[in-house]
């Protein structure tokens, strides 16, 4: 399966990656790459958990466009 993922720094340099498809879905690293091996492994995590309580595995997301 495929997720977009957000990911952005914080106000100390952590990197945080969060999976919108995934409610709660979020994980950090010092580096970029580490937080996208951190979300990699989390979204795994979410899935389970999310199977094993009969949720659905995910939220509907959409783009939409705003004027700026």
């Amino acid at each position: 399966m495929k997720f977009n993922v957000t990911i952005d720094r914080d106000e100390d340099g952590i990197w945080i990656a969060e999976c919108p498809a995934i409610p709660g879905c979020v994980s950090q690293g010092q580096r970029k790459d580490e937080a996208l091996d951190s979300i990699r492994d989390a979204i795994q995590q979410c899935l389970l958990v999310r199977a094993e309580h009969g949720l659905p595995l995910t939220i509907e997301t959409r783009q939409i466009e705003v004027a700026a």
